[in-house]
């Protein structure tokens, strides 16, 4: 499906309200059985909850869902209707004697799309909530929903991608909300910076030539937020690695990147379904480390084209145009 989900184990679901004064939504990664977590954050203006507890040296190792939301500082509340689903059906951190006695473990980041929508109207925890129910569907679209229902990504609207890929016998997802101070694309040509990265058409575009009847006015507070998984198993400080990859594919797609207004920050998710080769001799940690390394290189290029991807199937929302609307003939039919 080229997407986050084709990561056995990882579900997706979206909520979210556009018009009527709104234009904001969450979006959550679930993981029903659980998956290592870990965290990289860029830029100078993050939003996140259950960053910490992602280092490394701390104890808890697993999680269970990541929540991705609008509403800046406010949405984290969105992270709240995470916890009580997964709570209702006992998933989360053993803290007692009996199967409902856990600790739901839901990192989250937001991003700022305040200005798309009214005042006041912004993700609460029954966002999170409905978000999680419509991840049991195992689809979920693209563009405009959830968390990237007010995105805006430069002077266009920005929106929901995904983009998955191969690494021979390992699945490398990502997801991102794109929603970046810098632009996504050459406003003299109408060709995204990261088109190079394109596998077998998927973007379905024809490269337009021309300039943009489009303002360069980006907002001035933004971040980028999103996933990246892989079906391996990984330790906490691997996966920060393949999250550490994801984040340079951020910068391919988008021009500046990780600037002082922008948040940005992936989450990366091991399943470990299946184990790194394994060598023997001097060289076993080498062998390993060299693995990992072609898992990381795959995180960059799916990340760079879940963003393509997150701007081309962008509706216009909260007053900001996509880019279908300024460049139409890219769209074949």
């Amino acid at each position: 499906m080229n997407a986050l989900t084709d990561v056995p184990g990882v579900l997706v679901g979206h909520h979210e309200r556009v018009g009527g004064g709104w234009a904001t939504g969450t979006t959550v990664v679930l993981v029903p059985d659980g998956a290592v977590g870990a965290v990289d954050q860029r830029g100078g203006a993050p939003g996140t909850r259950e960053t910490n507890l992602l280092e490394p040296e701390n104890l808890v190792q697993r999680v269970n869902a990541v929540c991705l939301s609008g509403g800046s500082a406010y949405g984290l509340a969105a992270a709240d209707g995470v916890m009580r689903w997964l709570g209702e059906r006992s998933m989360g951190f053993p803290v007692g004697a009996e199967p409902h006695e856990v600790v739901p473990i839901v990192p989250a980041a937001v991003l700022f799309d305040l200005p798309r929508g009214d005042w006041g109207n912004r993700p609460d925890a029954s966002f999170g909530y409905a978000a999680c129910e419509a991840a049991a569907t195992g689809e979920f679209a693209q563009g405009t929903v959830g968390a990237g229902a007010g995105a805006a990504v430069g002077s266009l609207k920005g929106g929901i991608g995904t983009a998955s890929e191969r690494v021979g016998e390992f699945v490398v997802g990502a997801l991102a909300a794109v929603n970046a101070s810098g632009e996504a694309v050459d406003l003299r040509t109408g060709r995204a910076f990261a088109a190079d990265h394109e596998v077998d058409g998927e973007f379905g575009v024809r490269w337009p030539d021309r300039p943009g009847e489009v303002e360069a006015a980006p907002t001035d507070l933004n971040t980028t937020i999103g996933v990246v998984a892989v079906d391996a198993a990984l330790s906490k400080a691997e996966a920060r690695r393949l999250a550490v990859a994801a984040q340079d594919g951020l910068a391919r797609a988008v021009r500046p990147a990780h600037t002082m207004f922008d948040g940005d920050t992936v989450f990366a998710l091991a399943t470990g379904a299946r184990e790194l080769p394994v060598a023997s001799g001097p060289f076993a940690d080498a062998s390993r480390a060299g693995a990992l390394d072609q898992l990381c290189s795959a995180a960059a290029r799916v990340f760079a084209r879940a963003m393509v991807h997150g701007l081309l199937a962008a509706t216009g929302a909260g007053g900001l145009r996509a880019y279908r609307d300024v460049w139409p003939e890219a769209f074949p039919g």
